[in-house]
């Protein structure tokens, strides 16, 4: 229908209308009525005309259409299917060691099906570091359509060094001799990325759980003893509701944990009282734990020489468990298990390491200034414990025992002033001497670095205590 029919139209129905409410008012009966159906008529009639002389809505038939042409490019498979005939593809496996693991079990889920790299990795003095590799560590390696190995690279997280780096071992076939099977293997260095962890926890049971709870690893926990072992004898002293907090070293790889660094600072209390250490790299070389004053953390003597154990006889008057006869009982006994590690509790020479009569296997070292410290009734020596060697504070010297006079695995630990015998949970001995004047001033700055950190990780109530202090 075109616009000049529809307005002819619609002219028309118009005038019927209009017809239409002529009669209807002629009708009516009363004014009133008459008012009502006009009313109602005329808003009928305004909304047809409204409706009629609204603009005509386009169809969509008329609106103009365009075609237009794209040649498009359709990819091609020619390329990857002659690289498939040619054998050229390569794939990339990637695998964790599991435990019990064997160099062909390992290959076999990696997808390698090649007996002459198999038989170089297990020739090779280098390449056999693999087989070494522990349970959980990853190992890569690259083959092509056949299961040759192309390469096959594993890192050593437990190699991470001070300049965050890992030990990284990797195998590549000699493209050049590959017929023969020739491999190449090279170890290198590959750049870490170092996170600092802030940790804290509240001791409840045992300190391993307490540490086990927070995720703190293993080597982070022995930091922590070793740490605070001269002010806190893990063994006796903890109460449930000591807690510390701890600043470390993690390193990581494409988002992988691969190793842990150097505890950076911690703070312990024990029976409400606090001990806090920071670890300073000093200008010219070298560092070490100090107190927040400034003073070195290592005092000269450990408190206890071997870790997690339980005082079964202390320095007193006691009747001796095989004579019968009561006597002074000069030394500390440690009850510990068979085989426990002992440390030397401070730097000295051996000037005793054999056996000797009741105390069994005996290990006596001379210190500084008239002290000297026996260890007692030995399973084993450590290796090179002889007169005259030299040992440091925290060495291994031997292993927990029962021999000679001992009705159970302990140690017997002795501390000597001038051959004279003294309690060791009651001997005190000076701390070694305060940072120079030259180091103070960058030693307080990471000291407040490392309290603003620490007073973040405190409950609120504790923070206020200390901060009261």
């Amino acid at each position: 229908m075109t616009s000049l029919h529809k307005t002819t139209h619609l002219k028309s129905v118009a005038a019927a209308v209009v017809h239409l409410v002529s009669q209807c008012l002629e009708r009516a009966s009363t004014r009133k009525t008459r008012i009502i159906t006009f009313s109602a008529l005329f808003l009928s009639v305004c909304t047809f005309g409204a409706i009629a002389v609204a603009p005509h809505a386009p169809d969509a038939s008329d609106l103009p259409v365009t075609n237009i042409t794209e040649q498009l490019q359709i990819p091609t498979l020619d390329a990857q299917i002659q690289a498939l005939a040619a054998g050229d593809e390569k794939f990339v496996y990637e695998e964790k060691v599991q435990r019990g693991d064997t160099l062909a079990r390992l290959l076999q889920r990696l997808g390698v099906d090649d007996a002459a790299a198999n038989k170089f990795i297990q020739s090779n003095p280098t390449a056999r570091l693999v087989m070494q590799q522990k349970a959980g560590r990853t190992v890569r390696a690259q083959i092509n359509a056949d299961g040759q190995l192309q390469w096959l690279q594993t890192n050593f997280p437990d190699s991470v060094d001070s300049a965050a780096q890992l030990k990284t071992v990797t195998i590549t076939r000699n493209e050049n001799d590959a017929l023969n099977g020739a491999f190449n293997v090279a170890e290198s260095k590959i750049p870490l990325e170092r996170r600092v962890e802030m940790k804290s926890a509240e001791i409840t049971t045992s300190l391993f759980a307490a540490t086990d709870a927070a995720q703190i690893p293993d080597a982070i926990s022995s930091q922590l003893v070793e740490m605070f072992s001269t002010e806190v004898d893990f063994g006796s002293d903890l109460r449930s509701g000591d807690h510390f907090q701890l600043l470390y070293e993690t390193f990581w790889q494409n988002g992988e944990l691969v190793g842990t660094g150097k505890v950076l600072a911690g703070e312990f209390t024990n029976a409400g009282r606090s001990y806090q250490t920071v670890w300073y790299g000093q200008a010219k070389g070298g560092g070490s734990y100090y107190g927040f004053d400034g003073k070195s953390l290592k005092k000269a003597f450990l408190k206890s020489p071997i870790a997690y154990t339980r005082i079964s006889s202390g320095f007193s008057m006691r009747v001796h468990p095989i004579s019968g006869k009561w006597k002074q009982h000069d030394g500390v006994d440690f009850a510990a298990p068979a085989g426990t590690p002992i440390h030397a509790a401070a730097d000295g020479v051996i000037d005793t390491a054999g056996k000797s009569g009741g105390y069994g296997n005996l290990v006596v070292l001379k210190h500084w200034s008239g002290y000297s410290t026996s260890y007692a009734h030995m399973s084993r020596f450590a290796p090179g414990m002889r007169k005259g060697v030299k040992v440091k504070q925290g060495d291994v010297i031997g292993y927990v025992g029962a021999t000679g006079w001992a009705t159970a695995p302990h140690l017997h630990y002795e501390f000597r002033v001038n051959n004279k015998a003294q309690d060791p949970l009651k001997i005190k001995v000076e701390q070694s001497q305060k940072l120079a004047a030259s180091d103070l001033l960058r030693f307080k700055a990471v000291v407040q670095d490392v309290r603003h950190r620490f007073t973040l990780l405190r409950p609120a109530d504790i923070s206020s205590q200390v901060a009261s202090r």
